[in-house]
């Protein structure tokens, strides 16, 4: 249906209209939540207006809702959903911890083998240690970080995420962990070069994802990794990579394809199989002040370290499923998506890019090039809301900031129904949307 007159908040209270008729039970489930969750919610990123869907039930590529309407899972549990929703090996590892039994308060045979597993794949990762979230194991990086150079100052990005209290976008949030931070701009070679040049006294790290996830999907320019790596070995400064996301875009890990090697590396969301995980590595003589036998040993504690859900999970997944073969798969079904895209939007001659690499991306309603967080951030994020609901009335699950993140199970049949989707979208909406530059 073409909309060529109105106006973007006038499309949005009518899409909300056809969204609550579509949604009645989720909507209801909304309202009851926030008589004991704020805003009916536990978890920040899942929120939207007009109300989130309450999801019941997953297989494969597709989730299930309330009101019994079945999606194509384009969010991917923000990329811990690799795995999809109902992959059989992981399952019957699963029921099989569940008939044995759990929390048994000790080690279990599983961690020792997903610990070797994870030296084995990654080049930077010589000793590894288990937590419960890439926020913790990020956290555990920068003090370990600090802990072992002496300094105190940590190197960081505008715009970057690196957990709910490390978050960086928009100023920052005022629940942040209390480091003392300097910020650089993300990609800006020279800046940064400077920025570690002038601190190097101080800076005991600096931290970046190799391609930003929550900040937008945008990969680090390779010279400007190459930077970073020369000029931290330099001043000694520990240079950490965040790939709780950006690990699954290469079989060895977004380091492994750069041909950069960090001194540290943060681990999460889909390596635990599903369940709940974190991960921190890197240098073993860093790492090595984890050993509870030494003398100066670093003490790292954690109920749910090496819980064995956790454990043997991701042990199958991370060992049986996720083959080089398969990511390899996924990661070219997600650059064909990109392509297909960006090739839609340049047909139109749309102000917007979509931006990432392999099965990860982010939909910018920008006329301009899109290289850092604040690139991204000239977007009118009403656009991004429309596209979002009116893809869900299309059962196409989508998330409200534009990323994209594709699961193990996504064929073509999918990617090419979600651009047909697209494009109609492009086309209905052309009015409000930006002319390209």
């Amino acid at each position: 249906m073409d909309r060529p007159n109105l106006e973007i908040d006038a499309a949005i209270a009518e899409a909300h209209g056809r969204f609550l008729k579509a949604n009645p039970k989720s909507a209801a489930r909304h309202e009851g939540a926030k008589r004991a969750l704020p805003g009916g919610n536990t978890r920040a990123v899942l929120w939207y207006e007009p109300f989130p869907l309450t999801l019941t039930g997953g297989e494969g590529c597709r989730v299930t809702d309330l009101d019994g309407n079945t999606y194509v899972d384009f969010v991917s549990e923000y990329t811990a959903g690799l795995y999809g929703h109902s992959n059989a090996k992981i399952a019957a590892t699963i029921k099989s911890i569940a008939d044995s039994g759990w929390v048994l308060g000790g080690p279990n045979p599983y961690e020792a083998r997903l610990g070797q597993a994870i030296v084995d794949r990654y080049p930077a990762i010589e000793r590894v240690r288990f937590c419960n979230s890439g926020t913790e194991a990020n956290l555990m990086a920068l003090s370990t970080a600090r802990a072992v150079t002496g300094r105190k100052s940590i190197l960081a990005f505008d715009g970057g995420y690196h957990g709910g209290i490390l978050t960086f976008a928009h100023g920052g949030s005022p629940l942040n962990a209390p480091y003392p931070f300097i910020f650089a701009q993300y990609n800006d070679l020279e800046g940064t070069a400077t920025l570690i040049r002038q601190h190097a006294g101080d800076l005991a790290a600096v931290i970046l994802e190799p391609m930003m996830g929550g900040g937008g999907c945008i990969a680090a320019e390779p010279e400007f990794l190459a930077m970073l790596r020369e000029e931290t070995a330099k001043a000694g400064i520990i240079l950490i990579f965040d790939e709780v996301m950006a690990s699954r875009l290469s079989y060895r890990g977004y380091h492994g394809m750069a041909g950069i090697k960090p001194d540290m590396i943060s681990l999460g969301k889909y390596i635990g199989g599903g369940c709940s995980f974190g991960a921190f590595g890197g240098r073993a003589d860093i790492l090595d002040r984890f050993d509870p036998g030494r003398p100066d040993s670093f003490g790292h504690g954690g109920t749910f370290n090496n819980n064995v859900f956790s454990m043997a999970a991701g042990l199958t997944g991370f060992t049986e499923v996720l083959t080089e073969e398969a990511l390899n798969r996924m990661n070219a079904l997600g650059e064909e998506l990109r392509a297909g895209m960006n090739a839609l939007i340049a047909a139109r001659g749309i102000g917007a890019v979509v931006t990432g690499v392999g099965s990860i991306m982010n939909l910018h309603f920008v006329a301009g090039e899109v290289t850092s967080p604040h690139d991204a951030e000239a977007g009118d994020p009403r656009l991004l809301h429309l596209w979002q609901i009116e893809s869900l009335l299309k059962r196409q699950y989508v998330t409200p900031r534009g990323m994209i993140a594709l699961s193990l199970p996504i064929g073509r049949a999918e990617i090419v129904a979600f651009l047909d989707v697209f494009a109609e979208f492009l086309d209905s909406y052309r009015s409000v949307l930006p002319n390209r530059e």
